[in-house]
């Protein structure tokens, strides 16, 4: 399954405790490896039939190997992929209502032949017959009025993906660092977002960095995520395959175009190979530089092309900041400059600015929420406030009040319906603690689009307040905080 390597190949980082400046447990810290068997596991459970045993025992078997050798490339892997198993399993795991790639085939016609289909798909899988196909490239709009390019694979593409994807997981999930959190298996969007505001609170940043990419998934150097994926994996055919679905290009308008940088819009595999690229060209070097660099303590957090980076000196944060633009221009990426800025952030930022004459602390935005300094009202004491991005709410208001204008004819009760789905998934993921009045004001404002929109069906329209109520009261979920304080969450 693998062979030695020499000390020379990869990049040594030594391991130390995951902020500097203590020894006390932190953050980004209490997510660590210690769940990376339970987290693989919950990764590999399908809505189709049951795993077999032994599939889940060889990705065990790999990623014990993996986290008992660090210097140890695995060179036969290939063929866990091409199991017709488990690409049935994939196949059942996929959403069925997809829109198809450029070879227009669907999941349920695929399905009507499925047991030959996977043979055969398992058979050129085998044999080297397997080719990727382009990307069919479409466009949906950004809440700034820019469009979104989105990439549809082909359905077999989205199955032999995925199980590669969950082979390589298996490798790579005992090297990524604890303060990496953007698209692995038990770790999510809020995970990110508790640990910054426990880290921020009880480390003493007073200054954070705030980064963004610039159109990080365009621009992933092939050549070097190549190299980064071979530090672990010398599986010839696995190497080859992942070059296949980097080379297959995107179809628009008829035309193909050939993709020499990025990695394949929409793939399954797309954001595993995005978080190795990062892995060798930002956390391995991160994590060193505030262990050698830094003369105070240091607190990242990184979820996908997204990452905040707080300092307890301002001096260590523009000398972070100066390395970085260093680091990146190597690996051909880009710091957006109207998007990456240092501020005056943290417990006692307030205090100081207020000392200097100056206003209150600068925000920043993340993962959707605005950051901003406040205090509790019984104790006064630092709290990080986290409130949904007002872009964000206009544009979701916006969306729905196009769609009910497309719903104008519908009946109220498939109206009232979809808005009630609509408004649970918006508390599903904003519902957290201190922001009642967010959502409620989002509920306030659907009530008065939905009334909008119900006063143009018909210019005799008797659509009062007091009958919005009683819809509202029927379809419009109260506003519940949803999520536990940030603690909670981390120290659990």
């Amino acid at each position: 399954m693998m062979k030695e390597r020499g000390k020379s190949d990869r990049p040594v980082v030594p391991r130390r405790s995951p902020n500097k400046g203590g020894d006390s447990p932190t953050a980004e810290g209490t997510k660590g490896r210690g769940l990376a068997k339970d987290n693989l596991l919950r990764q590999n459970q399908s809505i189709g039939p049951r795993a077999a045993p032994d599939w889940q025992s060889a990705l065990e078997r790999i990623r014990r190997a993996a986290q008992k050798d660090k210097a140890a490339k695995f060179t036969a892997l290939w063929h866990h992929v091409c199991n017709v198993n488990r690409l049935r399993e994939e196949y059942f795991a996929l959403k069925r209502d997809s829109a198809p790639g450029v070879d227009g085939q669907t999941w349920k016609r695929y399905g009507e032949n499925l047991e030959a289909n996977l043979q055969d798909l398992s058979n050129r899988l085998h044999r080297g017959a397997y080719h990727a196909k382009p990307v069919k490239r479409a466009y949906i709009p950004k809440a700034d009025g820019r469009q979104r390019p989105i990439g549809m694979p082909t359905l077999e593409d989205k199955i032999v993906q995925r199980a590669a994807t969950k082979v390589l997981s298996a490798v790579y999930e005992t090297d990524f660092k604890g303060f990496s959190y953007g698209f692995r298996p038990g770790r999510s969007a809020h995970d990110a977002l508790d640990a910054l505001a426990v880290g921020i609170a009880i480390r003493k940043v007073g200054w954070v960095l705030d980064a963004d990419i610039r159109g990080f998934f365009d621009t992933i150097d092939h050549e070097w995520l190549v190299k980064f994926v071979e530090h672990r994996i010398a599986d010839p055919r696995m190497i080859r395959h992942i070059k296949k679905w980097l080379n297959a290009g995107v179809l628009e308008d008829g035309k193909r175009t050939q993709a020499e940088e990025g990695t394949p819009q929409g793939g399954s595999i797309s954001p595993l190979l995005a978080n190795i690229y990062l892995h060798y060209a930002f956390d391995l070097w991160a994590d060193q530089w505030r262990k050698t660099q830094a003369r105070g303590n240091v607190v990242i957090v990184r979820y996908a092309d997204d990452f905040v980076v707080g300092f307890q000196h301002r001096a260590d944060g523009e000398r972070f900041l100066v390395d970085l633009r260093e680091r990146f221009r190597r690996f051909n990426l880009e710091l957006h400059p109207d998007k990456t800025r240092l501020i005056e952030f943290g417990r006692y930022a307030s205090e100081r600015r207020a000392r200097r004459g100056l206003g209150k602390p600068g925000t920043f935005n993340f993962l959707g929420f605005t950051h901003s300094c406040a205090k509790t009202l019984l104790n006064r004491k630092f709290i990080m406030l986290r409130r949904p991005m007002k872009t964000r709410m206009r544009a979701k208001l916006k969306a729905i009040y196009q769609e009910l204008r497309r719903r104008l004819h519908d009946p109220v009760v498939a109206v009232g319906a979809w808005l009630k789905s609509v408004v649970s998934g918006w508390y599903r993921y904003y519902a957290v603690p201190l922001v009642y009045s967010d959502l409620s004001s989002f509920r306030q404002q659907v009530r008065w689009l939905w009334r909008q929109v119900l006063r143009r069906r018909s210019q005799k329209s008797r659509t009062t307040w007091a009958r919005m109520d009683r819809l509202a009261a029927q379809w419009l979920p109260t506003p519940r905080i949803l999520h536990p304080y940030p603690w909670e969450r981390v120290h659990v």
